[in-house]
């Protein structure tokens, strides 16, 4: 069974790769010329050349290509025009869509049903479908739908084209199309690169930055792909094998003391970063961690501890707002500490504000939440919905730029408990309850005479 899914999973790489390289044939059927010849224009009458059916199925896969191959060639204004002319063109019929719900609110029959079904569907997501036929696709369309997001608002039709996107990719890249690939230093420089661009946690400074996270025995990184994409990972986990659960990711990322794997007791997640800007809202992370705890038990029996070292993104921003808002109250010493850089090298005025700065932390990731119920912060949202527990904060723990613009230096452990992951998933689910250590509580608590208001939104 491996062996075929490798073979499947080359020999689309190849043909996506290949069509990548070679947008057309030189035998493509006059209509298809004409089709994209000019522009916008010509990309809007080969979307309705696709859909009315015309010819042979080689010759709409030969539109659909040069379609894709068009649209790859217009300018920024230019993408967005045709973005907006397909979503206005090719959405829902109204008409049909009262006359089909009238007749099955008549008859309530399996077929009127049917039918009530495909007049919902806008023909927008029989196109796409029959633009992901051609080889190369896939990946053409997550780069379209990545252009997409940065016009959502401006009209209810790109809205809907946005969701076109979202329903079809749910499918296409179903956790069972996906494919697990631990990557080292050996592995092709080609795909290197790519982590190099799409590190999105903590930046990779150069080639040997990128060595010190994958080469060292006690390194591991794995990376989600799909066959229909080649190289291009969807979403990667860089791994540190530690004794002892971490704080500290300067000190990670710098490397040095290896621990010999079977020596270690921890494996640590400390970057996380989606690589396709066209699957956003696709979820890959849950699978991702779960399967990677999986190889790493199945490899290192001995491993005890699975926990992250995360940002916490939203934390400055938070603390801002509630300063500004006068609901938050800290004593001088910790103003006059926080808003400047003094504490990162004055032990004592880093002691005045880690008295107040934790349990302010703590407050926010168990009790901040968004509208919904669900936690403010983005990070907690994506971990505690994966299963996992608030461990630990640790101050000061990022001391760089990024790390104290976005909080002050805070990071956390979130525990990945193979036994107590699906338990605190569904109490998550369910009741929005934020599943921590009795420290973690205890820090919340003391956070109240700081606040004015202990309910945040």
């Amino acid at each position: 069974m491996k062996m075929n899914m490798d073979f499947l999973e080359n020999l689309l790489s190849s043909v996506a790769r290949r069509a990548r390289q070679r947008p057309g044939s030189e035998r493509a059927s006059q209509r298809g010329r004409e089709t994209v010849a000019s522009g916008v224009d010509g990309l809007i009458s080969a979307c309705d050349v696709l859909l009315t059916g015309g010819g042979g199925e080689a010759s709409q896969i030969l539109v659909a290509q040069r379609l894709l191959a068009g649209y790859a060639e217009l300018d920024a204004d230019g993408r967005r025009t045709f973005l907006t002319r397909l979503a206005e063109r090719h959405g829902a019929n109204a008409e049909q869509i009262h006359a089909a719900y009238a007749a099955y609110r008549e008859g309530e029959s399996e077929a009127d049903l049917r039918t009530l079904i495909e007049a919902c569907e806008p023909p927008r997501q029989e196109l796409l479908r029959r633009l992901n036929l051609c080889p190369g696709g896939t990946y053409e369309l997550v780069k379209m739908r990545a252009d997409l997001q940065a016009h959502l608002g401006e009209s209810s039709a790109l809205t809907g084209l946005d969701a076109d996107f979202a329903h079809l990719f749910a499918s296409w890249f179903n956790r069972g199309f996906l494919v697990l690939k631990s990557i080292d230093w050996n592995t092709p420089a080609a795909v290197l690169e790519k982590l190099i661009r799409y590190e999105a946690v903590h930046e990779i400074q150069d080639w040997n930055d990128l060595r010190r996270r994958l080469d060292p025995e006690d390194r591991r990184c794995y990376a989600f792909f799909h066959p229909a994409i080649g190289d291009e990972p969807l979403i990667f986990v860089e791994v540190a094998l530690c004794r002892g659960i971490p704080g500290d990711i300067q000190v990670l990322l710098a490397g040095g003391d290896e621990v010999a794997p079977h020596d270690a007791d921890t494996a640590v997640f400390y970057s996380i970063s989606n690589c396709q800007a066209g699957l956003k809202g696709i979820s890959f992370g849950n699978f991702l961690i779960k399967q990677v705890v999986h190889e790493l038990r199945r490899e290192l029996p001995e491993l005890d501890n699975f926990v992250t070292l995360s940002p916490v993104p939203g934390f400055a921003k938070w603390l801002a707002e509630r300063r500004e808002a006068g609901e938050c109250r800290l004593t001088t010493d910790a103003a006059t500490a926080l808003d400047g850089t003094r504490w990162r090298d004055d032990p004592q005025a880093r002691e005045r504000l880690e008295s107040e700065l934790l349990p302010l932390a703590a407050h926010y990731l168990t009790q901040a939440k968004q509208r919904h119920g669900l936690p403010r912060d983005p990070v907690a949202r994506f971990h505690l919905g994966n299963g996992a527990s608030l461990h630990r904060l640790n101050w000061p723990a990022d001391i760089s730029t990024k790390g104290c613009r976005q909080a002050h230096g805070l990071m956390v452990n979130y525990r990945y408990e193979p036994d107590c992951i699906e338990q605190n998933h569904e109490a998550y689910t369910r009741e929005g309850s934020v599943i921590c250590t009795a420290d973690i509580q205890r820090q919340a608590r003391r956070a109240q005479p700081l606040l004015e208001s202990p309910v945040d939104v």
